[in-house]
């Protein structure tokens, strides 16, 4: 067990946030505090009080894998201060989700995920994906006896027939999931060469794939290669943007936290 205290926290925010998909909590009177995730091929069950998170792993996984993967290291106080005080707006929406972190997560399942995602709700986007793993994804049993699956490979995805595929609830994204996963197993589409490009041509890269539209590639931008400049925009956040700012959010100000402060407005006018 590993005890870490950081007041710019949340497990309930960060998995409401709409950037993780297979995080959830155990639903109980007696854990509601306690969630479960699968990362990779890794499986954790972490829960909070207060400000003092518990990682229920060994030290080295911690500070190997988790760390990185809930972004401890960046100061989220420090982006918030940075918040122009004239922003009433803003402030109040990065005080309501001061829990929220940019998860760090792995490009190819982020890829995925969020091609799943287009015009699609939490639930359907969250049992989708649950029932590719179970059917196409590495079995895996943690130290403490939990059954979890891996994130299929594209490989195995580039295998899978459409009418098959199509019994996991995609719908029409799931073309563009097979299309994917061949254009990775066969080299067309080089995940490698991505995580070295900077966010402009990160997001010109990814829109050449089929399914994947502007938010899409600017949610992977951000999830998966923690490009944080990426702004994704949707019906929520362009609304916003209308209302708050007439005249352009001063990405110019706010530069490369401008992708965590859009998570903010995100969570915020979303429980609003």
């Amino acid at each position: 067990m590993v005890i870490v205290q950081n007041d710019c926290f949340s497990l309930a925010q960060i998995c409401s946030s709409g950037q993780c998909f297979r995080m959830s909590n155990y639903n109980d009177k007696s854990h509601h505090n306690r969630y479960r995730l699968v990362a990779l091929d890794r499986y954790l069950e972490i829960e909070q009080k207060d400000s003092l998170i518990s990682f229920d792993c060994t030290q080295e996984e911690y500070d190997t894998f988790w760390k990185t993967y809930f972004d401890m290291e960046t100061d989220y106080d420090a982006v918030i201060a940075g918040i122009d005080e004239n922003d009433t707006y803003l402030m109040t929406a990065a005080a309501y989700g001061r829990g929220i972190r940019i998860l760090r997560q792995d490009l190819w399942e982020m890829l995925i995920s969020f091609i799943i995602s287009q015009n699609n709700n939490i639930w359907r986007i969250q049992d989708g994906i649950r029932k590719l793993c179970d059917r196409y994804g590495e079995k895996k049993i943690s130290v403490g006896g939990t059954i979890y699956y891996c994130f299929p490979t594209p490989d195995v995805l580039a295998g899978v027939l459409l009418e098959d595929l199509n019994a996991c609830g995609l719908g029409y994204r799931s073309k563009y999931v097979l299309e994917a996963a061949d254009c990775v197993c066969h080299g067309r589409f080089d995940l490698e060469q991505l995580r070295a490009m900077d966010y402009g041509a990160a997001k010109r890269e990814l829109l050449k794939l089929h399914g994947v539209g502007a938010k899409v590639a600017d949610c992977i931008c951000l999830f998966a290669l923690h490009q944080t400049e990426a702004f994704p925009g949707d019906t929520h956040i362009n609304k916003v943007l209308a209302a708050q700012y007439p005249n352009g959010f001063p990405f110019a100000r706010y530069q490369k936290n401008s992708g965590i402060l859009q998570q903010y407005i995100f969570y915020y006018d979303l429980n609003h």
